[in-house]
This record gives C-alpha cells, structure tokens and sequence, in this order.
C-alpha cells in the first residue's frame, strides 16, 4: 500500500465485503436458486468494482472478473461464491501488508512500517 488512504479503502472493503457477505449467505440458505434482485446486485457490483480497484491484480480473485452482469440476474449463491472469493484475496492482501513491531500489529505502508495498527493477520506467509 502506498498511503494511508490505501489502508482506509481496504478496511472499508473488507467490513463491506463481510457485511454483504453475511446479508446474502442468509438468503443462499433460504433460497441458493433464487436470482438476487437488482438494488442488492447494484450494490454487490459497487463492492467488487471498489474490491477491483484496491486488490492489485496479483491479488484479485478472477483476472478476468469484473462485476455481475444485470440483464443475467446471478443466483443467491453465486454472488455469496464469489464475495467469498473477494474476501478471501482482500485479507490475503491484508494480512500480507501488515508487520509485528513492538508488541503491535501495524501496517506497511510505502514498504515501510506505519503507525497505523493493524488486526493481527490471518494468512501468514508468502503470496
């Protein structure tokens, strides 16, 4: 991450991520064939774009993935497939721009050690 602004982004993401996540697997398990109506997709697709935007590309969960297609309503457990996927690469990204120093989680930002504290990670080790 370069700046600080890139660090609020992907923190921003991963809470939107999660909270989209848990709102649709409740409908996946109720109904997984049912297709999502189109102000939940509009707003699953602002996630992934903003997801496609902070992820480089490295990191990105389908190279070739840019968002649902409206005009074929994706299922219930489509969209919950791949946010899961996006949240998965989002806290890969994460925890790889995070050091222990002192006693404290912080983050990298500009290859350097911040002073911004981090969540400890949860994916340990190289990409």
């Amino acid at each position: 991450m370069k700046t600080s602004n890139d660090v609020e982004a992907l923190e921003r993401l991963i809470v939107q991520l999660g909270g989209m996540h848990t709102e649709i697997s409740q409908l996946a398990k109720k109904s997984p064939n049912d297709a999502l109506n189109a102000f939940k997709l509009k707003l699953v697709n602002k996630i992934i774009a903003a997801g496609n935007t902070i992820l480089p590309q490295d990191y990105r969960p389908f190279e070739d993935f840019e968002q649902f297609d409206s005009d074929d309503m994706p299922t219930n457990s489509d969209v919950t497939l791949i946010l899961t996927q996006y949240m998965e690469q989002a806290e890969r990204f994460r925890s790889d721009n995070v050091v222990y120093e002192g006693y404290k989680w912080y983050y990298k930002v500009d290859d350097r050690t911040s002073d911004i504290i981090a969540a400890q990670p949860t994916r340990v080790g190289d990409k």
